[in-house]
């Protein structure tokens, strides 16, 4: 069973102290024993330990930074909200897949924002532009925030602050099973708790330092009993040889653990793997020994929204995954609902 993440080098940045959360989280991290380093800003951690790269990332992945987000402006482009709100950048867990390692380059770190209250403020005025309309923020884009929630407790502050909005809510996705603390939240209903899963393969060779299947799904059976709206992504959708078999397993022991009631309001989000030329460099750098399939001359190029090109499946073995896990989910969840394929 994968430990709660405990940081092994803390920085924080002196504005950090300015603020409730800041003076709480050093004073927690002293008590536990943490050596805690000073730094001039949360993107400027330059004297990180390691003998090399190898090393260096590694001890990156276990560095927290207590920090202040300066920019307020929220980011716009997930298929599944209007809004990313950021309180975490940066996580723990070690996919070998993950966009983050080139999102984040060589600031691999993790960051946690004390600033929570102007955060806020600033999904307000956002809330207020679209009102009437129900706004969606997403708090999962650039973190595993679940993660580190325990230490932090900044979602938890976010489910129950959304839980008192009007027109406000909030979502993220986890592959964390460390849930006990935000079972109860007052969350009103309007936070949907989302969890990656994925076939036991996949799990196994690449996604080290993350909870195990059995691990989240039995998290997902608590959040469900919390009341809260329950949700599944399933990604990176990858194949692999068994991977009719790996899925199909996969979504019958979702079934076979929720409870009923749980089936009713469900969503399932499927993304297909993908890479990009940047992103395959970093993975062969940071993980040498992967057994990611990376070959562009086996894929389809497809433009990305921003100008890169990306590598993905082909459209008939497109076509075979939305036939193939789309039909597994229509089967045992009949009342769910398929956001989207990507």
């Amino acid at each position: 069973m994968v430990k709660p993440f405990v940081p092994q080098l803390v920085y924080v940045e002196p504005r950090a102290l300015d603020y409730p959360l800041g003076k709480e989280l050093v004073h927690k991290f002293e008590n536990m024993g943490i050596e805690i380093r000073e730094t001039t800003s949360h993107n400027q951690i330059r004297n990180l330990p390691g003998e090399n790269h190898f090393q260096k990332y590694r001890i990156a992945k276990s560095t927290l930074v207590v920090g202040v987000r300066k920019t307020l402006k929220f980011d716009t482009s997930k298929p599944s909200a209007e809004y990313a709100i950021p309180f975490a950048t940066g996580c723990m867990g070690h996919c070998h897949y993950c966009y983050l390692q080139t999102t984040m380059g060589s600031k691999p770190y993790i960051r946690t924002y004390v600033n929570v209250e102007e955060i806020f403020d600033a999904a307000e005025e956002y809330m207020k532009e679209r009102s009437p309309e129900i706004t969606r923020f997403e708090a999962s884009c650039t973190s595993d925030i679940v993660g580190v929630d325990h230490l932090t407790h900044t979602l938890k502050k976010a489910i129950e602050y959304f839980g008192k909005t009007e027109h406000g809510r909030l979502r993220f996705v986890t592959k964390f099973a460390h849930v006990d603390h935000l079972l109860d939240a007052e969350h009103n209903g309007r936070t949907r708790f989302r969890f990656s899963v994925n076939d036991d393969y996949i799990i196994k060779y690449f996604e080290p330092g993350t909870s195990r299947l059995n691990e989240r799904i039995e998290a997902a059976v608590k959040i469900a009993e919390a009341g809260y709206p329950l949700g599944f992504i399933i990604a990176p959708i990858y194949l692999h040889e068994g991977w009719k078999e790996g899925y199909r397993e996969m979504v019958e022991k979702l079934e076979a653990a929720l409870p009923s009631f749980a089936k009713k309001d469900l969503t399932f989000e499927m993304i297909q793997h993908r890479f990009t030329k940047p992103a395959k460099r970093v993975i062969q750098e940071n993980y040498p020994m992967t057994k990611l399939e990376l070959d562009e001359s086996k894929r389809k190029w497809k433009w990305g929204k921003y100008g890169i090109g990306k590598y993905v499946y082909t459209d008939d073995e497109q076509e075979s995954i939305k036939d193939t896990i789309g039909g597994y989910i229509d089967k045992h969840f009949p009342e769910a609902k398929i956001e989207y394929f990507t």
